[in-house]
């Protein structure tokens, strides 16, 4: 199953250039192909935290999906590699189904988060939130 979207990210503090403790919150919204025609689409709310900068990041996120069907996914992310420059973010998370639909299974979430302001890294308040496209690759 593969599923295109776009999500949006916030960082509690703010990415700067040191990498510090972070909680992360967001959303995704999809569209999706899938063997079950049934499933067309889904919203998504992201948490977590860890280590987070903008040219640094570890950390472990939940993302629970709800369809369009009314069945829902939660999805643990712990492997990842993201590269942050100047506050863009180049994004190649890996996690595994760890509860509802698609239990077991593995998810890549590929995707291009850009800062609406990259020049925030250095500012005291930092970058706060990401946005931009995002997938979801279900196997």
């Amino acid at each position: 199953m593969s599923c295109a979207g776009n999500n949006t990210i916030t960082f509690s503090p703010g990415l700067s250039l040191a990498a510090q403790r972070t909680r992360i919150g967001g959303s995704g919204a999809y569209r999706c192909l899938s063997t079950d025609p049934a499933l067309r689409s889904g919203e998504s709310s992201i948490s977590g935290g860890g280590w987070n900068g903008c040219f640094f990041s570890e950390a472990t996120t939940a993302e629970r999906i709800t369809w369009n069907t009314g069945e829902r996914t939660t999805v643990v992310y712990h492997l990842g590699n993201v590269q942050q420059v100047a506050g863009q973010a180049v994004v190649l998370i890996v996690g595994r189904v760890v509860e509802g639909k698609f239990k077991g299974r593995t998810v890549a979430s590929p995707g291009l988060q850009v800062a609406l302001d990259p020049l925030k890294c250095a500012s005291k308040d930092g970058v706060e939130l990401i946005t931009g496209p995002s997938e979801l690759v279900i196997v």
